[in-house]
């Protein structure tokens, strides 16, 4: 249960990062948020990817392709959370 608590951290972590370099502009998130932007990815990428092609956590939960699910899903919220922001600024 450890190893996968800390695998969640480390992938957040890796994905929260991508994210944010991938997407142009200035964040203010410190390195808690970098993760929790990552674990929410993971989480919207995993449910995009299982609506397009219909896999699961039984076929293998650590792929290649969760990786960069979780980075495109990572994606995806932090422009939503630029979007929220943005309109209450």
């Amino acid at each position: 249960m450890l190893t996968f608590i800390i695998t969640i951290i480390v992938v957040g972590l890796v994905a929260g990062f991508i994210a944010r370099a991938v997407v142009p502009g200035r964040d203010s998130m410190g390195i808690l948020a970098t993760i929790a932007l990552g674990v929410v990815g993971s989480l919207v990428g995993g449910f995009l990817g299982y609506l397009l092609f219909g896999k699961d956590l039984a076929e293998g939960a650590f792929q290649t392709s969760g990786l960069i699910g979780s980075i495109v899903g990572a994606i995806i919220a932090l422009v939503i959370v630029r979007a929220v922001s943005r309109e209450h600024a």
